[in-house]
């Protein structure tokens, strides 16, 4: 990651608008977004009988992207859409869609055609008790090949990029208890908060994995809407340990710790497109080969860069898009 990064002073932070009240704006977009999505549902479930696909008489103009509620997700799906219309393909963007439990239905039934996935979450998501070594993403791609693939869905490519769940504390903390690895918090978990995304309590990667994998019991979970919301939460107090993404801008400065995964809990999570088979058949070429170089080209430090611009810098996730790609040599200006 560059080095030449400006993080925010404690002064500058004090004037940013309290935790709760952004999550209370964030929280209602969110609510209108399941709003739309779950009537949506209900419609094509009932105009396929329950099944679980959609008609194709019920296509909606253009190739639908589709993003997980949290920056980096919509970045991604920002890429894959404008790599997709430079190669002449019709885009509508349903970025910000909700959670997994949202997104995967919603592909499943056609509502949405592309997803910007994690390897290994995703297998856990659709298929948790594959037996593939999950720390290597050939096997996982595999495994979540052939979990789909009923679902009339594709895993295309998979890039280098990989962003796992990671256990963070600030600084002040890691240095007062001598942490460095997520197993340090033993003697200390029963005393601490921690905080993370809402689905966190019940997901393998997160705070099961924790309890199972660590033997860690934290007596409260404070939920937040927003990625950025657990390192502000940090920062300020509200939350002894956090569960952030390994790719999150935050973690570019000093003030933050990110604890070593030291005994393997996180799989791979190498970013993947997951497209619906009637859309890549209809496409065909132009819509694999967009998503494919996209993939060939996108490495981690790539995505904690992109990451950095967007929810430190305050950078358009759009300009980020288009700048990444232009600098790979995938589109024109």
């Amino acid at each position: 990651m560059a080095r030449a990064m400006v993080i925010l002073g404690r002064d500058a932070r004090r004037r940013r608008p309290p935790v709760a009240l952004t999550m209370v704006a964030a929280a209602t977009s969110r609510r209108a977004w399941f709003r739309r999505v779950a009537t949506a549902t209900i419609v094509a479930v009932a105009a396929c009988g329950g099944g679980d696909r959609a008609p194709s008489s019920v296509a909606v103009e253009g190739v639908a992207v589709a993003s997980f509620n949290f920056p980096e997700s919509r970045l991604v799906a920002e890429i894959y859409a404008q790599a997709l219309e430079d190669e002449g393909v019709q885009v509508r963007r349903e970025l910000d869609l909700g959670p997994r439990e949202l997104v995967m239905p919603a592909l499943r039934q056609g509502l949405v055609d592309v997803v910007p996935e994690y390897l290994g979450t995703a297998l856990a998501a659709t298929a948790p008790l594959a037996t593939v070594d999950r720390s290597d993403p050939r096997a996982v791609s595999r495994g979540l090949t052939a979990a789909v693939a009923p679902w009339g869905l594709q895993v295309l490519p998979y890039a280098r990029a990989q962003n796992q769940n990671g256990v963070v504390v600030t600084r002040a903390t890691a240095d007062r208890l001598d942490l460095a690895a997520v197993s340090d918090l033993g003697p200390t978990a029963s005393t601490m908060t921690i905080g993370g995304p809402p689905e966190c309590p019940s997901r393998r990667y997160c705070l099961v994995g924790l309890t199972d994998a660590y033997s860690l019991r934290f007596p409260s979970f404070e939920p937040f809407e927003r990625e950025t919301f657990v390192g502000r939460a940090l920062e300020d107090d509200v939350i002894d340990v956090g569960v952030m993404f390994t790719t999150d801008g935050a973690l570019a400065g000093d003030e933050l710790v990110l604890l070593d995964d030291d005994r393997g809990l996180q799989p791979a999570e190498n970013l993947v497109p997951i497209v619906r088979s009637e859309v890549l058949d209809r496409e065909g070429e132009p819509l694999a080969t967009a998503l494919g170089e996209v993939s060939a080209h996108l490495t981690t430090a790539n995505l904690r860069f992109m990451n950095w611009r967007v929810t430190v810098a305050g950078n358009d996730p759009a300009a980020e898009a288009r700048g990444w790609l232009v600098r790979q040599g995938l589109v024109d200006r």
